[in-house]
């Protein structure tokens, strides 16, 4: 098991940038790749982000791509979503996700662990 504690959202105006971080608890952090998922309102919860446990692979939706730099610092167990250029389409919940073992996936039954999110609103 794994604990997971999002912050760093709030209200932007569409252009500006803000940086999610995701701390976990546990002694484990390296074993687990991590994902981040955004919910809007009446949406289902869509894939934004992936890292592997070493940090050497990413993978990112297109709706973020060049826009989204996720990355981990594995000795302070988190996981951090950099979110430029931000667009009021980008107004969601977002959540950080783990996953223990095998490769990286895009959908959300395939993390067991999830944060409790936090809310990223941009106006126009």
């Amino acid at each position: 098991q794994v604990q997971l504690v999002e912050s760093g959202g709030g209200l932007v105006q569409a252009g500006g940038s803000l940086r999610l971080s995701c701390a976990a608890s546990g002694r484990t952090f390296s074993d687990y790749m991590m994902g981040w998922f955004r919910q809007a309102p009446g949406k289902e919860r869509e894939f934004v982000a992936a890292i592997s446990w070493s940090g050497g692979a990413t993978y990112y939706a297109d709706s973020v791509k060049g826009r989204c730099t996720i990355s981990r610092d594995n000795a302070k167990n988190t996981v951090y979503l950099q979110l430029n250029s931000l667009k009021p389409e980008d107004t969601a919940v977002y959540y950080c996700a783990a996953k223990k073992y095998g490769p990286i996936v895009t959908y959300a039954g395939g993390y067991a662990y999830w944060g409790q999110g936090t809310q990223v609103t941009v106006s126009s």
